[in-house]
């Protein structure tokens, strides 16, 4: 069970960051910081801001970032904008990427650029995607990043005319990913035979440690085909409700904009800061001195996320500095 839920993984990174901030921790206690932690993973916060080889190290890692990218940035697809008369904005690859680095701050660009050829195939790469296209595919590359490295290795073996008897399935869980060529998929008609193609994909589930789609999902996709290319293939994975629905990271798409709780959330963030400034410009200092401070609830975290710190450690320093130029 341990290995299964990667408990190793998270007790390394609990120890490394209770010694990294010993001295705020020691405020609290280590109880209230192992407790905190702990929770944080359990609501899948505990990826905010941090590395990106701990973002991608465990599946419930994936799986929160995942979905805190979509609570964070559905509003993009929500709301009206300037290049869609649909009702969602269209961004660029690299605007999406920008959008991840406000999560992870090296989130790398290769991940984003494999999920843009997901939707956009042979288009050039500064096509416009709408927020939902571009999402689930995101959500196949990220999730079953090592999965599709085997897929692409396989796929080409097969347009070679070779039957690839040995799976490849990677071994480095270090963040960095090979730079995959994509397969000629110019011509619909090109491909290679779905059902040989299932059992080179039926073997490599079987054999892989890595997650991977589920079997029975694949040959349902695979059987209504006779031959299949590979960005064919990605596409019909990011499409497949089953397979969303199984990964358990995002909503069905027709419920991709709708999120109760947040709404809730933010609904009461708007009423605050509504209620602070209604008597704002139209008042005098004495009568804003009268109006009632608001003290919105907030949550110290024993722990911050090390680049954080270094951070607040560097601006610290400048600023002494400076001071001491001043008084110079």
């Amino acid at each position: 069970f341990a290995a299964q839920r990667h408990v190793l993984t998270y007790m390394e990174d609990a120890v490394s960051q209770l010694l990294e901030n010993r001295e705020d921790i020691s405020q609290y206690g280590i109880a209230r910081f192992f407790t905190e932690y702990f929770n944080s993973v359990r609501q899948g916060t505990h990826i905010l801001f941090r590395e990106f080889s701990f973002v991608q190290a465990t599946p419930h890692n994936r799986a929160s970032f995942l979905r805190t990218f979509w609570r964070c940035f559905r509003t993009v697809g929500k709301n009206g904008g300037k290049y869609s008369s649909i009702c969602c904005y269209l961004l660029t690859a690299q605007e999406y990427h920008c959008l991840l680095q406000l999560l992870c701050p090296d989130f790398p660009m290769e991940l984003t650029q494999k999920a843009a050829r997901i939707v956009l195939m042979d288009d050039a790469m500064d096509c416009l995607m709408s927020f939902s296209d571009f999402l689930f595919a995101f959500q196949i590359q990220f999730y079953y990043s090592e999965f599709l490295e085997s897929v692409a290795a396989i796929y080409q073996d097969l347009l070679a005319g070779k039957n690839p008897n040995t799976v490849i399935v990677p071994t480095s869980s270090s963040g960095q990913h090979r730079q995959r060529q994509p397969p000629n998929d110019c011509n619909p008609l090109e491909g290679v035979e779905a059902s040989l193609f299932y059992q080179c994909l039926e073997s490599l589930c079987d054999r892989s440690k890595y997650s991977c789609p589920p079997s029975a999902l694949v040959k349902e996709m695979l059987s209504s085909a006779q031959r299949m290319t590979f960005y064919g293939f990605l596409m019909a994975l990011a499409k497949d409700q089953g397979i969303n629905r199984a990964l358990g990271a995002l909503p069905d798409k027709g419920d991709l904009f709708l999120d109760p709780a947040m709404d809730q959330e933010l609904e009461k963030l708007v009423a605050q800061v509504s209620g602070l400034s209604v008597s704002g410009p139209a008042s005098s200092s004495a009568d804003t001195a009268n109006v009632p401070v608001r003290n919105s609830p907030r949550i110290n975290s024993p722990w911050k996320p090390l680049h954080h710190r270094r951070k607040m450690d560097a601006e610290s320093e400048g600023s002494n500095e400076e001071t001491d130029s001043s008084e110079n």
